[in-house]
């Protein structure tokens, strides 16, 4: 019995059977949208996936990965993969990041707590840095959301504030990043007006500048200490918006890949480096490209590049980053408690679990699967293998990025007969789609139904049972869409091509051998979301799911 009175014991499940290998496959940024020139699914050959959806409505699919269907506070929130795997491991809907700032900031709850009290002891003698993603895609980070923090800022005494701005182009339109900077300096000039001194330090692309993950190229860290740190880089401007408007202009520029810059005063000295005595806030929600960051301002022990000043500051996140590393140590608003994951209740059920990725996508199959907790539950029944993802380029480049190689190991994985679940992510359409190359997308998603089809010939082997599905859309639309549906064009004609997720359904798909006959999809559960997939995979691997789990996707029929 735990602490709080419940069994980590699972019931039997009264009619499958235990002791089968179960492959759970996730394909990153995988929707369901309707067959067009923009569905880089639909164009890819992708013959593997193709043949599950026969298989519908018994065996094939389509569940919500996207709004509240994750924990985000609207249904216009597009999915993405840290919620996306946060509810296919918890098996129950725990409110997300943007949704728990949402309630701090309008409780006013944020200003009470810890975090809060730490930062406002630079205030009177310090600066207040505030560093993110300036957009209001919702992704990462919300326009809104830092309006309400420098107006609540200076209400609690910040007397000198300083942004420092990162464009996005990639979970909003490319171009957006003007709008954005003007809407924020207008802010920034109401503060002034009220005796506060606030402005914007310092700037670049989220893609070049400060929000790398996963530790692929502290390059991208280290361009933005050195403008938000040491006031250095190789661009100086008076203002932000001249900045952003002056270099856009470069041949194939995008909000994406800005270079960084400094804002400087008249005398050419930059306006806002961070200094000993200052606070720092990384106004970012979502954790995976701001922990790297947040390493380089925490650690005293630190060598992934020259710091070279290190200044004593103050320093929150806008949410803890990473549970196990328990970094930043201060933030402004707590984390949920995701507890009681699917993983570790099969792990005490005895389900010996392996999971794979590259680097891109390892934390998505381990740390977010497992509610935000690093490391094992039980090191005897597990094994996670990370494959280095590709650095120092776009994934466009080579855009089958490790897909085989991730399927060798879960194939392996499968063949050895040392787990009862093997477990991967399959990176492609989401990083590739990323870029808004549409060939190296189509490319990308073969690549991905070429691993699913050596993963489930595995199966086969074995004797096994598999869950294909995916954690939010993006390969399966390209393209920016008018409220008709339409394509929209930009002003030489050409379409708008999206980068960004999308609000649109993901496939779950089961069979295999293994599968118990009578097994198929129930018709009661029409709004399934990716937190129904926990349920029933328990289900598969012979147990009933604790009570307060969303409900299993899966019936048994008598024959």
């Amino acid at each position: 019995m735990g602490s709080s009175g419940f069994s980590w014991k699972l019931k039997d499940h009264p009619k499958l059977p235990k002791g089968k290998i179960i492959a759970v496959v996730v394909l990153d940024g995988w929707g369901e949208a309707n067959p067009n020139q923009y569905n880089c699914i639909h164009v890819a050959k992708t013959p593997t996936m193709d043949s599950l959806k026969k298989g519908a409505p018994d065996k094939w699919r389509l569940v919500k990965a996207h709004g509240k269907a994750v924990g985000l506070p609207t249904d216009d929130d597009m999915g993405n993969s840290e919620v996306g795997h946060n509810a296919l491991g918890a098996g129950r809907i725990f409110a997300q990041g943007a949704k728990l700032v949402d309630l701090a900031l309008a409780s006013g709850k944020i200003y009470e707590g810890d975090g809060f009290k730490y930062i406002k002891e630079s205030f009177e003698n310090g600066t207040l840095h505030l560093i993110g993603l300036l957009s209001d895609g919702g992704v990462h980070s919300r326009l809104d959301q830092l309006q309400l923090l420098l107006k609540g800022a200076s209400e609690h005494g910040a007397k000198r504030i300083r942004v420092h701005i990162l464009t996005d182009g990639r979970d909003v339109l490319d171009g957006t990043s003007v709008g954005f900077v003007e809407t924020l300096e207008n802010d920034l000039a109401k503060l002034r007006e009220k005796g506060v001194d606030a402005q914007i330090a310092s700037g670049g692309g989220r893609m070049h500048v400060t929000m790398d993950r996963y530790e692929n190229d502290w390059n991208v860290v280290k361009r933005g200490w050195d403008a938000q740190v040491l006031g250095e880089a190789p661009h100086k401007f008076k203002n932000a918006v001249e900045a952003v408007k002056k270099l856009r202009e470069a041949p194939n520029a995008n909000d994406q890949y800005l270079p960084p810059f400094v804002i400087v005063d008249d005398n050419g000295k930059a306006v806002g480096p961070i200094l000993d005595g200052d606070a720092v806030v990384t106004f970012n929600f979502r954790a995976d490209r701001m922990v790297m960051l947040a390493k380089a301002l925490e650690y005293e022990d630190f060598d992934k590049f020259d710091r070279v000043r290190f200044p004593k500051i103050r320093y929150a996140g806008m949410l803890q980053y990473d549970g196990e590393l328990k970094l930043p140590s201060h933030y402004l608003v707590s984390p949920p408690e995701i507890d009681r994951t699917s993983g570790e209740y099969l792990v005490h059920n005895g389900i010996r679990t392996f999971a794979c990725s590259e680097t891109v996508k390892f934390g998505h199959v381990t740390f977010f699967w497992n509610g935000n907790r690093s490391g094992y539950f039980n090191q005897e029944m597990e094994e996670y293998v990370e494959i280095p993802s590709d650095i120092g380029i776009t994934f466009n480049v080579q855009p089958k990025m490790k897909a085989l190689e991730i399927a060798e190991k879960a194939r392996d994985a499968i063949l050895s007969h040392k787990f009862d679940q093997v477990r991967v992510n399959l990176p492609n359409g989401d990083m590739v789609g990323h870029t808004g190359d549409i060939e190296a997308t189509v490319v990308g998603c073969k690549a991905a139904d070429d691993a699913v089809k050596m993963i489930l010939d595995a199966i086969n082997q074995v004797g096994g049972i598999y869950v294909v599905t995916a954690d939010h859309g993006n390969a399966e639309d390209m393209v920016k869409r008018n409220k008709k549906g339409e394509p929209l064009l930009d002003k030489n004609g050409n379409v708008q091509i999206l980068t960004s997720h999308t609000l649109e359904p993901v496939p779950v798909a089961i069979g295999g051998p293994g599968l118990a006959p009578g097994v198929r999809f129930r018709k009661d559960v029409p709004e399934g979301g990716l937190a129904n997939i926990a349920a029933t995979v328990m289900n598969l691997h012979g147990f009933e799911a604790p009570e307060d789990y969303e409900p299993t996707l899966i019936e048994v029929v008598d024959n």
